[in-house]
């Protein structure tokens, strides 16, 4: 099951976060997850998680105005990937992101595999990619897919 985070799921979302081995990649502490997490939703970005036994949660943003239309899964993240929970999580993610945009469009780092073939298996197409955007020694393949046909 899948529903909207509320403030006080934010600290084991930071928890999530700061235990990822991907986000340390990032430099990823609980208190920089707490914070933006914290920040993003007071700007009204939608953060859903999921109440099953695996735990997960995504995260959309709609403030890029400059891609009329389009929204931004910024994080999709899950304990125990591989049981089902990332596939119900972005289902939940693009039903979201459909009522408000016509294109969603995601980052994945080019090492991450399995994460760019889950995505491909999902219908998004790899646009291109970003060498050190978020860090220097991080490579960000871009994303795409449009939600309405």
């Amino acid at each position: 099951m899948i529903r909207p985070a509320v403030a006080s799921d934010l600290p084991d979302l930071a928890r999530l976060m700061a235990s990822s081995g991907l986000l340390k990649r990032y430099r990823t502490t609980y208190d920089s997850a707490l914070s933006s997490l914290t920040t993003a939703q007071a700007e009204k970005d939608t953060l859903l998680i999921s109440v099953s036994a695996e735990k997960g949660f995504a995260w959309l943003t709609f403030a890029c105005r400059m891609l009329d239309g389009a929204a931004y899964l910024r994080l999709l993240l899950v304990a125990s990937p591989g049981h089902g929970a990332g596939a119900e999580l972005l289902a939940a993610a693009e039903a979201e992101a459909q009522a408000r945009a016509r294109h969603l469009y995601l980052l994945v780092t080019t090492d991450n595999t399995l994460a760019r073939a889950f995505y491909e298996r999902h219908g998004y197409r790899h646009v291109g990619d970003l060498p050190g955007l978020v860090w220097p020694d991080l490579d960000e393949a871009l994303y795409h897919k449009r939600l309405d046909g």
